[in-house]
């Protein structure tokens, strides 16, 4: 007991100098001289919301977490397991088949018709960029000449809203659609359009103010940012639009090159996940009638594949590839997540989770809802951006998967906000932390069995001539195939 108790002391007292040293280190994160100072001085601040977000220079939570050695072996045992899966895969193929099997058919399934996402994505990216640009400057160099300022701004308005409704909603629908692509292409489509949406709507949020509080009446010449303003924001891992950001005083290419292999290696990770937990349970499920057992046994059977997919999906987006772009453009506020593994309450959950659309939503969604209804109907508020972002999240999932099957839907506006408002930010100590994880394991798994489910039975039981209803109707209930 003697012997464990200093080698306990050792451990801690190591941690708490790794820290120490983190925390007075910088030469890893290297800031623009001009950029320090805003750093320390809005870094123990935070602006009320009329003031909107603050961005100051800061790494990832992860990136600092990494440099502890202690810490970096989590990494290690993931990367560890990740060999386990690609040598399960060669060892089955071989003893199956007599030879090493070193087809990737998955992920070349999942990434096809490139071709066609390729100008899809250069149309959605010149329309975003020139459109909402020229309209615009259009609507601000005549507002203070104009007499009839309402009936310019809601001509301007309406033309804005109807570009994005029009060219930026239906336009990629129909592409995702009529070419039949795949679920990883039509993510790409997807979630490039309502990233571009609410980028647009952004920046004509945040410069719109501007333009009506000057006092331009003499001229013509108004403060519009410069078109090169917007095309950095259109790259920038942000949704809230500046004219200008923290920036780092150089690129470390080296850094920019691990994050994309990262990203490259989790790709991998999810394929040999899906080979190996996922498509040998679900392939030939439907050949049992639909029944409570089997759903209680898919679910659980679901938990560890779908919480392995939660941590990879963050690793690889919010943390890898924002942060390679973010070294790119050498953008210093890299707070893209914050420590939402160790919320108490989902309350804390959701503001963690995803920095970046909390910000969005935050700003411009609850605030203006709270202006709207009044500062008393916070419930009310709360309830309105719930209700948007588990839309937004089940149209996303509908033109991904080709199906409606409100599953994401269904979890998010019944468990997610009832679960919001009971655990909430009082809710302190360990017992609630176990708690949040798991029904976070406990939902994933019900969203992986589910949705595979529905996957294969549209797969297994096609219909000849199918009604609207059988669109919307979930065919994994009925699916029986026949051996």
């Amino acid at each position: 007991m003697k012997g464990m108790e200093n080698h306990l002391t050792e451990f801690v007292n190591g941690l708490i100098a790794k820290s120490s040293m983190l925390e007075s280190s910088s030469s890893a994160f290297p800031v623009a001289s001009s950029e320090k100072d805003s750093s320390s001085k809005f870094k123990q601040s935070r602006a009320p919301p009329e003031h909107g977000k603050v961005f100051i220079a800061r790494k990832s939570l992860l990136d600092e977490l990494f440099e502890v050695d202690h810490i970096r072996t989590i990494y290690h045992m993931f990367i560890a397991l990740l060999i386990l899966f690609i040598l399960s895969t060669l060892v089955v193929d071989f003893i199956d088949e007599g030879r090493l099997v070193l087809e990737f058919d998955l992920l070349v399934y999942a990434f096809g018709k490139l071709s066609v996402v390729a100008p899809t994505w250069c149309c959605m990216f010149l329309s975003t960029l020139i459109v909402p640009y020229g309209l615009f400057l259009q609507w601000a160099q005549g507002y203070h000449t104009s007499s009839k300022k309402t009936v310019r701004s809601s001509f301007f308005g309406g033309l804005f809203i109807i570009f994005q409704i029009a060219g930026l909603g239906f336009g990629p629908v129909y592409v995702v659609f009529a070419y039949d692509l795949p679920p990883a292409s039509s993510s790409i489509v997807i979630l490039e359009q309502v990233r571009m949406m609410m980028k647009a709507y952004s920046f004509v949020r945040e410069n719109v103010p501007r333009i009506t509080s000057s006092t331009s009446h003499k001229s013509n010449t108004v403060q519009v940012p410069q078109l090169s303003l917007y095309l950095y924001f259109l790259f920038a891992p942000t949704l809230i639009y500046r004219d200008a950001y923290p920036r780092t005083s150089a690129i470390r290419w080296n850094y920019v090159v691990t994050k994309f292999a990262q990203v490259l290696g989790s790709l991998f990770y999810m394929y040999y996940i899906f080979v190996r937990l996922l498509i040998p349970t679900y392939r030939h499920y439907s050949r049992e009638q639909f029944n409570v057992r089997g759903l209680v046994l898919c679910i659980f059977n679901s938990i560890l594949p779908g919480v392995l997919i939660l941590f990879l999906g963050f690793f690889a987006l919010l943390h890898c590839w924002l942060n390679a772009f973010a070294e790119m453009l050498r953008f210093g506020d890299r707070m893209f997540y914050k420590d939402w593994w160790n919320s108490t309450s989902y309350a804390n959950y959701y503001r963690t989770w995803n920095v970046v659309v909390h910000d969005w939503l935050y700003y411009y969604a609850y605030h203006d809802f709270l202006c709207f209804f009044g500062r008393k109907c916070k419930g009310l508020a709360m309830l309105l951006v719930f209700a948007v972002s588990a839309v937004v999240h089940e149209y996303a999932l509908v033109v991904c998967f080709g199906y409606f099957y409100p599953v994401m839907f269904c979890l998010f506006m019944c468990f997610g906000l009832i679960f919001n408002f009971i655990l909430h930010d009082r809710r302190k100590g360990p017992i609630w932390n176990v708690i949040m994880w798991t029904s976070l394991f406990l939902g994933q798994g019900v969203i992986l069995c589910l949705y595979t489910q529905e996957w294969y039975a549209r797969k297994n039981c096609p219909l000849e001539n199918p009604t609207f209803l059988d669109y919307v109707k979930p065919r994994s209930w009925a699916c029986h195939v026949k051996i």
